[in-house]
């Protein structure tokens, strides 16, 4: 750890009794308890105390018996990014990592991270709504588009549908897909491409982009399988791409995690049509509980900018001490400027 982190620790007058959250129920699950370890050995060797919760119905019982010092957020999906556990613990008064309960109910929804981010010169792709019964009957969007649950995270649930799709013409009702588990399914335009991934991080003098990471997908697209699958996806960090675009793509990310209003650590990610180039690069969505395992981006993203897992973790820790104590304003989800 280098000297600012341990004068600026120090001033925080550690070691601290820290619970990690981690688990629950969503479709990430044992991802979150992935992370959850490596950020809960992290701590202890950092110093603190670390009470380990793999979340259940019952953990606001558990919280209030503990009474720690500060919660360590490492779920993933609902309920834990959606703002259910940040207004729990907002509720209790007990200080937490990452972004707060209106960022977060923002940006895991797509159809309102647009609205935010789309008007303040962030481009995404268009995209609406679509009722699953639709799907059956007709294409929302001209193939190839892609189907996407408005707030999983982790890319849970999504499909492109192509012209020679074995889904059918319209989708059938049997065929395997997210229709199958969602009512609802929002509808984008397919944008060919390059996968690429920018993480923000916060820290004494504000939030700073770590990088830009290309995913490299030898086969499919970049989803839940490839993305936590060793050896399914290669990442290329510092990702090999012109300099104006790994500029753009850090701008939008730090952008957006600023307008969002999200705190400790964020992960925005891309597709970008090299051959079209600035006007090629959109964001998808920005990642408010990203994953901290070892396959995971922002801890590889950290690394390549001279900060470890260790540190990383304590600055992520840091940050909510200073969210928490009021010396970081508020950040408006929506800024009128």
């Amino acid at each position: 750890m280098n000297r600012a982190l341990n004068r600026e620790r120090a001033n925080n007058k550690p070691p601290l009794h820290i619970a990690v959250l981690m688990g629950g129920w969503a479709n990430e699950r044992e991802v979150s308890l992935m992370s959850g370890e490596g950020v809960a050995d992290a701590l202890e060797m950092n110093g603190h105390r670390v009470t380990r919760i793999d979340m259940d119905r019952d953990v606001a019982r558990r919280l209030d018996e503990l009474r720690p010092d500060l919660v360590f957020n490492a779920l993933h999906g609902v309920p834990g990014e959606d703002g259910t556990v940040q207004g729990m613990l907002d509720l209790m008064g007990i200080a937490y990592t990452h972004s707060g309960l209106a960022a977060s109910v923002v940006a895991i929804d797509k159809q309102l991270s647009k609205q935010a981010l789309v008007p303040r010169g962030i481009p995404m792709p268009e995209g609406r709504m679509v009722p699953r019964e639709e799907l059956f009957e007709r294409d929302p969007l001209p193939r190839p588009y892609v189907l996407k649950p408005v707030n999983e995270g982790s890319s849970v649930g999504v499909a492109i549908v192509t012209e020679d799709a074995n889904c059918g013409n319209p989708i059938a009702r049997d065929a395997p897909g997210p229709w199958q588990d969602f009512a609802e399914l929002l509808a984008e335009p397919f944008i060919k491409g390059r996968e690429l991934t920018t993480a923000v991080i916060d820290g004494a003098e504000g939030p700073r982009a770590l990088g830009v990471t290309e995913l490299v997908i030898e086969n499919g697209f970049y989803d839940y399988e490839h993305k936590y699958t060793e050896g399914r996806t290669r990442h290329v960090c510092p990702a090999e791409i012109p300099p104006d675009i790994a500029a753009l793509c850090e701008d939008y990310a730090l952008r957006a995690h600023q307008i969002l209003g999200c705190h400790g650590t964020s992960r925005t990610d891309f597709r970008w049509d090299d051959e079209a180039g600035e006007a090629g690069l959109f964001v998808l969505e920005t990642n408010t509980q990203p994953g901290m395992t070892p396959l995971s981006l922002v801890p590889e993203q950290a690394r390549h900018a001279g900060i470890g897992y260790a540190e990383l973790v304590e600055l992520i820790v840091m940050e909510a001490l200073r969210v928490h104590a009021g010396k970081v304003p508020a950040r408006k989800v929506v800024d009128d400027g």
